[in-house]
């Protein structure tokens, strides 16, 4: 592997979402910010919708993370589920002990004698909900049952909702409005942009490095944007990429990432923006021209009109 290489104690682009490499571009920054002043204001029902890959599970760690401490928090990484199950699973994250007969009933019971007692303490209870497009619809009536659990001053439960952008068609449906109209905040999560690449990849391998002496401009500008450019700023291509091309690097002993190497790895890469190759470019940029002279030829009207 490269990471006596290039002088570097863990992997620095690996695809597992750790929060230690929480990157605070603009949209993951907003959607942290709209999510803790959501939560400290005691709102109930949040929900971060955002593409494929664009760190959505990273984002909810490093909530948790800046979280701990000031609340008890409890994760859901995978609601598909059925209505009791889910039920069952938050009792099991905030570590309620059940006696049988177990029943919907004497769950629910549960959960809530438990949120009353940290309620007293003045504790709040967030649960984030990951992947959460995958709920079945059967189970949103559970959702809607844990936003019920309130006192007459807050919410016992507050509930954070992380997506992709199937999550939004889902809620949208009539039979499920219910839970829709409790959403009190969203935001979307989306790439980054270009000009912030090459501080992201800097990023990640200062994070990874051994110590402060270790070089982590690597990555050459012009490699660092044809990264931003195949990736479309998807912070999951962009590591994939990132990978590969220190890979490379590694395996013809030199320490900088050059365009070449891009170029390989994007062609090894599934996902990434297709660059045409010159020709068809160029024979696009011709193509286009007549059309426009069409276009101006059709504003200015035929030869001896007046306007």
């Amino acid at each position: 592997m490269y990471l006596g290489h290039f002088s570097l104690r863990e992997a620095p682009f690996s695809i597992t979402p750790d929060s230690a490499f929480f990157y605070p571009h603009e949209s993951a920054q907003a959607a942290l910010n709209t999510l803790l002043v959501a939560l400290r204001g005691g709102e109930g029902f949040l929900k971060i919708v955002g593409e494929v890959g664009c760190g959505k599970t990273v984002l909810c760690r490093q909530l948790l993370k800046t979280l701990q401490g000031e609340c008890v928090t409890a994760y859901i990484p995978n609601p598909d589920m059925g209505p009791d199950d889910l039920l069952m699973a938050l009792a099991l994250e905030l570590n309620i002990k059940l006696l049988p007969p177990i029943s919907r009933h004497s769950v629910l019971n549960a959960l809530r004698d438990c949120l009353l007692a940290h309620a007293a303490e003045g504790r709040s209870v967030v649960v984030c909900i990951d992947e959460a497009q995958a709920i079945p619809l059967r189970t949103v009536e559970s959702l809607r049952l844990l936003s019920n659990l309130e006192t007459e001053k807050r919410k016992l439960l507050q509930l954070v909702l992380l997506g992709q952008p199937e999550l939004d068609v889902k809620l949208a449906r009539p039979e499920i409005r219910q839970l829709m109209q409790r959403i009190t905040f969203s935001e979307y999560l989306g790439p980054m942009p270009a000009d912030h690449v090459s501080v992201y990849l800097a990023h990640r391998l200062t994070t990874a490095a051994t110590d402060e002496h270790t070089d982590v401009q690597v990555f050459e500008a012009d490699a660092a944007r044809a990264i931003a450019r195949f990736s479309g700023g998807v912070p999951r291509l962009i590591n994939v990429m990132a990978h590969k091309c220190m890979m490379l690097a590694y395996g013809e002993n030199v320490h900088r990432i050059s365009l070449a190497h891009v170029r390989l790895a994007a062609k090894d890469t599934p996902g990434v923006v297709p660059r045409l190759p010159w020709w068809k470019r160029l024979w696009r940029g011709r193509a286009a021209a007549p059309q426009l002279l069409l276009s101006e030829t059709a504003l200015r009207g035929p030869a001896g009109s007046k306007p």
